[in-house]
């Protein structure tokens, strides 16, 4: 299993528009093949900061998600829309899962 936590931090004024397009990527990211779970989150102290908490088979499994076609409308759109660059936060699972 390869897990991710994924930070996403939009600037104030583009809050609502980040929100829609990453909330519209989470159907079609649970669908995919490899993909164990697939949760988005906001931050509760900081609505700007949305959180991507995501399990994947593989890291190859996370590679082909991140070549999907229905996530290039979002990526084209980054500089646009963060304040800074997402953050990809690579975990290793120390218990066991359950």
């Amino acid at each position: 299993m390869y897990t991710i936590i994924g930070t996403v931090t939009a600037r104030p004024e583009t809050r609502a528009e980040l929100q829609e397009l990453l909330m519209a990527q989470v159907a079609p990211t649970r669908a995919e093949a490899g993909c164990i779970n697939y949760d988005f989150h906001v931050d509760a102290a900081d609505p700007c900061i949305f959180v991507f908490y995501e399990n994947w088979t593989s890291r190859a499994a996370l590679d082909l998600h991140l070549a999907m076609p229905h996530l290039q409308p979002l990526f084209l759109q980054l500089d646009r829309l963060l304040a800074v660059p997402v953050d990809i936060r690579p975990l290793t699972m120390l218990s066991p899962l359950g």
